[in-house]
């Protein structure tokens, strides 16, 4: 071996060294005691107003669990969806009179100021939001880590570019949560994440009467449940702002109910039922993390919570990068 190859080689494992060095200390600054000097009763305080907001209206949770989502998506975990911003991810396609929640949101960061003024993000406040959310409904709870600091842009291009659509193919929603790191797994058991909510006729009428231009129906969409939806969802557009639960027979219990629905073609999106109906389904192994998760609700909910721990690992704003939001519509002036 050469001289200059062992410089080149030795500078390499320098390079290698320090890279994952930084990459662990990112991820420590994610920390589930974070706020433990600073805000010690923040965790009573979102657990309280979460409480409050789902007894007012049981599908709040699903609405919260959702913000998580879509915040995370863009821009990572950084509560630029809830800017009120002239690029506003509030109006990009999959947002717009959609995403909802967001005066829980307030409420919840007005009781946290008030107990501890400048403390604690918006995007923090998000992420432990959705895991109460889910445990209000029957779902598993899951340690969330927290430190995250609040983006000062909104991007609506990438909230219409990077959301997952319900009218996408299965290759393209894998690839966007490869996009952001996550994995067929994720896709599988965060779709679970359905099992509680509702969704609007626009998301799923395309399904009811002339499917990808067949003039038929979707065929794998069981018969009773399309004869109530099309009942529900007219082929005039009347009632375009119905809604139908996503997870039939149990829309607010947070359950692997709905992996039994997607098998027997009771999935309500399009994007839901793919996930077992389609020939992707089998080539990319939801179909058979379907069938395990319908069956075993245990693994279900342990994967999930994992998931969305990874989830809210995606790309934050950590030490002194970002702000602390006053109000987390707007970025501090």
């Amino acid at each position: 071996m050469t001289r200059s190859s062992i410089t080149f080689s030795h500078r390499y494992s320098l390079l290698m060294i320090t890279f994952f060095a930084l990459c662990l200390v990112a991820k420590a600054q994610l920390s589930t005691d974070f706020y433990r000097a600073t805000c010690p009763d923040l965790l009573k305080i979102v657990r309280r107003e979460v409480l409050s907001a789902i007894k007012t209206e049981m599908r709040m949770a699903a609405s919260l669990l959702r913000l998580h989502f879509h915040d995370c998506f863009v821009n990572g975990c950084d509560a630029s969806l809830l800017l009120d911003a002239t690029d506003s991810e509030k109006a990009a396609a999959p947002n717009l009179n959609s995403a909802r929640g967001f005066e829980v949101v307030d409420r919840i960061k007005s009781s946290v100021e008030s107990a501890c003024s400048g403390v604690v993000s918006c995007a923090d406040i998000l992420a432990i939001a959705a895991r109460d959310s889910v445990v209000l409904s029957g779902g598993t709870s899951w340690k969330v880590l927290l430190g995250r600091r609040d983006g000062l842009v909104a991007n609506q291009t990438g909230a219409n570019n990077g959301l997952p659509s319900p009218f996408e193919t299965l290759d393209v929603i894998i690839s966007k949560f490869a996009t952001v790191g996550l994995d067929v797994k994720d896709v599988v058991s965060l779709s679970g994440g359905h099992t509680i909510g509702l969704a609007k006729c626009s998301t799923f009428s395309n399904r009811l009467f002339n499917f990808s231009g067949t003039g038929s129906p979707d065929s794998t969409l069981e018969q009773s449940m399309l004869t109530d939806l099309q009942n529900l969802c007219p082929r005039t557009g009347d009632g375009s702002n119905n809604t139908a639960a996503f997870d039939r027979n149990s829309a607010d219990l947070f359950d692997n109910h709905y992996f039994q629905n997607l098998i027997n073609g009771k999935g309500l999106l399009g994007s839901d039922q793919i996930l077992f109906s389609s020939d992707a389904a089998v080539t990319t192994n939801t179909k058979s993390l379907v069938q395990s998760y319908s069956s075993n609700s245990g693994l279900f909910l342990r994967d999930f919570a994992d998931s969305m721990v990874k989830m809210g690992n995606i790309s934050p704003l950590t030490g002194s990068a970002g702000e602390i939001r006053k109000n987390c519509r707007l970025v501090n002036s």
